[in-house]
Parts: C-alpha cells; sequence; structure tokens
C-alpha cells in the first residue's frame, strides 16, 4: 500500500519510472505513481494524488511497447522500420500494435500482412498496455485523456520544419510555395491541437529542383521513419531536452481544395504555374476542367496571333518544332506535351484532331486564335470568342 505521510512503501519493492510531464524519474511499485504536485497542475491533474497506470511497471529505456497510429504511404514507412526494429540486434520496440481509422488504407494493409494487431478508432481503456504513441498522418485529434494513457506521451512525425507548415498538407505547401529548404520533425502532440507540441527531434533537408510533392512526400517519409527510430533509441534525453515550437515563423498548410487547385492565366506566372502542377499533380483543376501532370514545360516563344494582336493569358498555340501545346499565361507561356480527353493525346494529335479542325470547319474568315478563358468559376476553351463543345472535357497534361 501507499504511505501518503512518509511517501514510502510498505512491504514492496519501491521502483523508479520516468514521468513524461515533467521529465524526472518518479518512485513507483506496482501499478501506481506518485505525482509531483506543481509541475502537473498544466495537465488538469490533481496535486499529491496518485494515479493508476499499469499492470507492470512500464519502461524508462527501449524496447518500448508502441502503439502506431496512421493510415496512408507516408505511414506506412515508419510503421515498416517499427515492425523491423522488434527483430533488430539494436531493439528498440518490443511490441506493436496498430490504430487506423477504415479497413482501405496502406496502414491496415501492412498490418494484416505482418500480422500485426490492429484497433479500431476511436479507443477505449489503454491503461498500462504501452509505453509510448506513435502518430503519423492520421488526421484525428486526441483528448488528454488518451494522452495519458502513454506514460511517455504520443509521438508526432510530420513533414515539415515545424513550426512552419502546421497542419495536413505540408508538403503540398512546401512546393506550392516554392520553399527551397523543408525537413522532418518529431514531437510530442498535445490534446485537442494539431502540431504545436515541443519538438524533440529535427532533420533539414534541401528540395531538389523540379522535385513533385509525391516525390518529396515519399523522400521524407524515409527521412521521417529514420528520424523516428533515433528519437525512439533516445527517448528520455529527447524529452528531457524538447523545446517549444517558435512563435515567429508559423505558417498553416490547409487541406488542398478545388479554390487552390484552380489555374488562373491572368493572374498566375510561369513560375507559379509549374509550382502548381508540381504540387497537385492529377488534381490540377482549371475551373471545370481537370489538368493533370505530364511534363509541364517552360516555353520561351514570342508569338503574335491574328494581324498583330497581342495574344492574351489563355491563347494556345501548337509548336510543331518541339511538338508542345503553348499557353500564354501572365507573364509568359507554358507548354504541355499532352492532352488529357477521354484517352490520352500528344500535343499534336490534340491540335490536329481539334484545335485545326475547329478552324477549318467553320465558315467565314480564318481563326487565327484559340484560347482558354479563365475564370472563378469555370475554364472553357474557345475558338475566336465562339465556345467550342468540347470544352467542359479537357485536361492538359
Amino acid at each position: 500500500m501507499w504511505n501518503n505521510v512518509k511517501g514510502k512503501v510498505m512491504g514492496m519493492k519501491v521502483l523508479h519510472s520516468f514521468c513524461k510531464y515533467c521529465s524526472q524519474r518518479h518512485a513507483s511499485v506496482g501499478v501506481w505513481v506518485k505525482r509531483t504536485p506543481e509541475k502537473h497542475r498544466q495537465y488538469g491533474q490533481v496535486p499529491g494524488k496518485t494515479r493508476l497506470l499499469a499492470t507492470r511497471n512500464y519502461s524508462t529505456e527501449p524496447p518500448w511497447r508502441v502503439l502506431f497510429f496512421g493510415t496512408d504511404d507516408f505511414a506506412v514507412e515508419s510503421l515498416k522500420l517499427l515492425s523491423a526494429s522488434r527483430d533488430s540486434n539494436d531493439q528498440v520496440v518490443e511490441s506493436l500494435e496498430v490504430v487506423t481509422l477504415s479497413n482501405d488504407v496502406p496502414v491496415k494493409t501492412f498490418a494484416d500482412q505482418n500480422k500485426l494487431p490492429v484497433h479500431v478508432w476511436p479507443l477505449g481503456d489503454l491503461q498500462g498496455r504501452f509505453d509510448v504513441g506513435v502518430v503519423v498522418s492520421f488526421g484525428c485529434l486526441f483528448r488528454e485523456g488518451l494522452i495519458n494513457q502513454f506514460p511517455c506521451g504520443i509521438l508526432n512525425v510530420h513533414p515539415s520544419l515545424l513550426p512552419r507548415w502546421r497542419g495536413p498538407a505540408p508538403v503540398f505547401h512546401t512546393i506550392l510555395h516554392g520553399d527551397t529548404i523543408t525537413g522532418v520533425s518529431v514531437m510530442q502532440i498535445r490534446p485537442k491541437r494539431f502540431d504545436v507540441g515541443p519538438i524533440l527531434h529535427q532533420e533539414i533537408y534541401q528540395v531538389p529542383d523540379n522535385f513533385t510533392a509525391d516525390q518529396l512526400g515519399a523522400t521524407l517519409a524515409t527521412k521521417g521513419a529514420q528520424l523516428l527510430i533515433d528519437t525512439l533509441r533516445t527517448l528520455p534525453e529527447r524529452i528531457t531536452n524538447r523545446r517549444e515550437q517558435a512563435q515567429d515563423g508559423a505558417t498553416l498548410a490547409p487541406k488542398i481544395s478545388k479554390l487552390m487547385s484552380w489555374i488562373i492565366w491572368e493572374e498566375q506566372t510561369c513560375v507559379q504555374i509549374d509550382r502548381l502542377f508540381r504540387a497537385i499533380a492529377s488534381r490540377t483543376m482549371s475551373g471545370n476542367i481537370r489538368f493533370k501532370y505530364f511534363r509541364l514545360r517552360k516555353v520561351v516563344i514570342v508569338l503574335m496571333t491574328g494581324r498583330g494582336r497581342i495574344p492574351v493569358p489563355g491563347s494556345m498555340s501548337y509548336q510543331k518544332e518541339s511538338n508542345t501545346l503553348a499557353v500564354c499565361c501572365k507573364d509568359g507561356w507554358v507548354g504541355f506535351k499532352a492532352v488529357m480527353l477521354k484517352k490520352r493525346l500528344s500535343a499534336a494529335d490534340f491540335y490536329n484532331g481539334y484545335l485545326h479542325q475547329s478552324f477549318q470547319n467553320r465558315s467565314g474568315p480564318p481563326k487565327q486564335e484559340c484560347q482558354f478563358h479563365s475564370n472563378r468559376d469555370r475554364t472553357e476553351l474557345h475558338s475566336a470568342g465562339e465556345k467550342n463543345s468540347l470544352t467542359q472535357q479537357h485536361a492538359v497534361h
């Protein structure tokens, strides 16, 4: 039993366990751990009382009992290394179980293939079953009561240099805004808030030129997985030396929306369109037209359409020498090597099958200009100001 007066245990062996709240070791016996009163008030705990933690004393060093929360391919990379660590000589993980949101996600598939126990969200009581939680691409807020069931807290692997790009789409915003430096962060999560907890470990990564979001995400997934293992290997020390995120430099990375994906030829430059395609890839939109990423090229040309008219943004021109469909934007021209209608067409096929025929088949004087007309609600293909019946089906890569 616990003696509240002397703080000693009568007739039982005293152990010392690592406390996630104040980075100190506290005495514990069986399932009880004494709290340090003043240091724990910020977590809503009652000073001077004891709390049931486990059916056994929790670990103060590796290997850890880990509960992993994740969904997508980015998360699978961390789960792979955690799973492999159970059988390695430098054992960091003692046991590993998984929480996911549905059956149709990569993390669930990996867990089933590797015979990892799987829990369905939301969770019930976990007292005493795990030392630390790990969250990677999970997308759900955690209540304080759940976090408190993990003696070493819950860690999160995030693909940015926090506090820059807090939120669900950091890789997308890194590419979209032209960041040349990014990285991965391992942090402790806090109740009911995303990406604001203290940093335990960070690694900088220089973004290669012309990287797409998919390429960057895959690279950071691998680096984040290794950084997680390094963090778990020295977790008590990392928690002791954790640092709060700076208030300056914080930016938000909200989910990708249709509004973000629109191409507005009149407003966006060649560089901005290039970044947009590399950031969103197949989800790029131009009003009602969906643009898929495929070898976007910057085209340096001087083109006059009609009789001395300067081309307006959205104007298109087929460049036979390079087999490129050039589209005018705010400050120049961008080129596309293929166009997606119901199937993929080369720039030459698109010109011969649609643009060239649309000029030749219309009565009246020859038409010299074909263009996309863009606004916030729709993008339509116009030939000399006349609506083409194909306008709602075009997707240019």
